[in-house]
C-alpha cells in the first residue's frame, strides 16, 4: 500500500515522501497515529503543491540537526553509578540515562530511542555514543561513567586503565620469530622477538 508520510518515520523517510508499506502497519499505525495519508491521485496532487513548503522544512530540519550534531561531537556528558569492586556497575547505564543525562548537562532534549548505545555500559569508563538526530544525521557524545563518590585518584585510576585498555587492543605485530625447545617432560621454552622491518 502506498501512503504519503507527513512527518519523520526513522528508518523508512522524510515528509512529503512516498512509501510503499504493509497494508496492516499503514492501517494500524502509519495512518491512525498521524504519520502517513493514503496515496489517492487528490493527495498525490496536494503534495505536488506543497512541495516547495516541505523542502524549506527539510533545509531547516538539516540545520538544525547539523548544529545539533556539532554541539554533541564537542559535548561530554558525566553518569554517576553505583560501582562495585573492580569498576563493574551495579546495574547498568541504558539509553535513557544517556538521554536524561544529555538534557540534564547539555540542556538538549534526545528521545531515548535516538540514542544507539547497543549494549548498556556495565565498566566504569569513558565511551563515544552515537545519537541519531535526524535521517542519517549522527552526533556523537561521550559518556563518562563514575561511581558514586569516587575521587579525582580513582577516576585518574579508571582513565589510565582505559589508556592501557586501548594499548592492549592494539594489533600484535605481523612478524614475529619464536626460538624455542620441547623439553623430555612435554613442556615448551620459547622466546618470542619481534622482527624490525
Amino acid at each position: 500500500m502506498k501512503v504519503i508520510l507527513l512527518k519523520e518515520l526513522h528508518g523508512k523517510g522524510g515528509e512529503g515522501d512516498v512509501i510503499d508499506v504493509n497494508r496492516g502497519y499503514a492501517n494500524n499505525f502509519l495512518l491512525t497515529q498521524g504519520y502517513a495519508v493514503k496515496a489517492t491521485p487528490g493527495n498525490l496532487k496536494q503534495l505536488e503543491e506543497r512541495k516547495k513548503n516541505i523542502a524549506k522544512r527539510e533545509e531547516t530540519r538539516i540545520a538544525d540537526a547539523n548544529a545539533l550534531a556539532a554541539k554533541l561531537n564537542d559535548a561530554t556528558v558525566r553518569v554517576i553509578a553505583q560501582v562495585g569492586e573492580e569498576g563493574v556497575l551495579f546495574g547498568s547505564v541504558t539509553a535513557p540515562t544517556v538521554a536524561d543525562a544529555i538534557a540534564e548537562q547539555l540542556e538538549v532534549e534526545i528521545d531515548k530511542r535516538r540514542v544507539e548505545l547497543g549494549k548498556p555500559i556495565k565498566m566504569v569508563g569513558t565511551y563515544e555514543v552515537p545519537v541519531s538526530l535526524y535521517r542519517d544525521i549522527k552526533g556523537i557524545v561521550t559518556v563518562i561513567v563514575r561511581g558514586e563518590g569516587m575521587d579525582e585518584e580513582s577516576a585518574e585510576t579508571v582513565e589510565a586503565f582505559d589508556e592501557a585498555l586501548g594499548i592492549a587492543e592494539t594489533p600484535a605485530p605481523e612478524t614475529i620469530e619464536i626460538d624455542g625447545q620441547v623439553s623430555e617432560d612435554g613442556t615448551v621454552e620459547a622466546e618470542v622477538t619481534e622482527i624490525e622491518e
